[in-house]
């Protein structure tokens, strides 16, 4: 299938498998009623995914709303490549058990001395588009 730009559109099946290519994404929020994009490290975790967010970042707004995800390899020429968007609810985990579960994924962090914070965004809609 194809969107009205002529972009195919990718199945839930395909976008998990790019959601799972990389390491950093953007996380689309609000703060004071502005629109706000930030790079942020994460994981795909079953149906959510996890980001690791230093202690003081303009990031933690985002707790206790719902929020965009995005990923994208796109040429700089647009002959090719692929965008993938995720819109969720995003919760921050403090449960201890489940903390030290996360800390144990394969994600990165900047190593800055301060505790990291865990957000979870819960794949509420997941949509992608390719470039034929």
């Amino acid at each position: 299938m194809y969107d009205a730009a002529g972009l195919q559109l990718l199945s839930r099946e395909e976008c998990m498998q790019l959601l799972r290519t990389a390491a950093i994404g953007r996380l689309v929020y609000t703060d004071r009623a502005l629109p706000v994009v930030h790079p942020v490290p994460y994981v795909v975790d079953g149906e959510t995914v996890v980001l690791r967010v230093p202690e003081g970042s303009s990031t933690l707004v985002a707790r206790d709303t719902i929020v965009a995800f995005e990923i994208d390899d796109i040429a700089h020429d647009l002959s090719k490549g692929w965008s993938v968007m995720v819109v969720g609810h995003v919760t921050e985990v403090v449960d201890e058990a489940d903390l030290a579960r996360l800390r144990e994924l394969p994600l990165a962090a900047r190593r800055h001395g301060r505790p990291d914070h865990y957000l979870v965004v819960d794949l509420e809609v997941l949509t992608g588009r390719r470039i034929p």
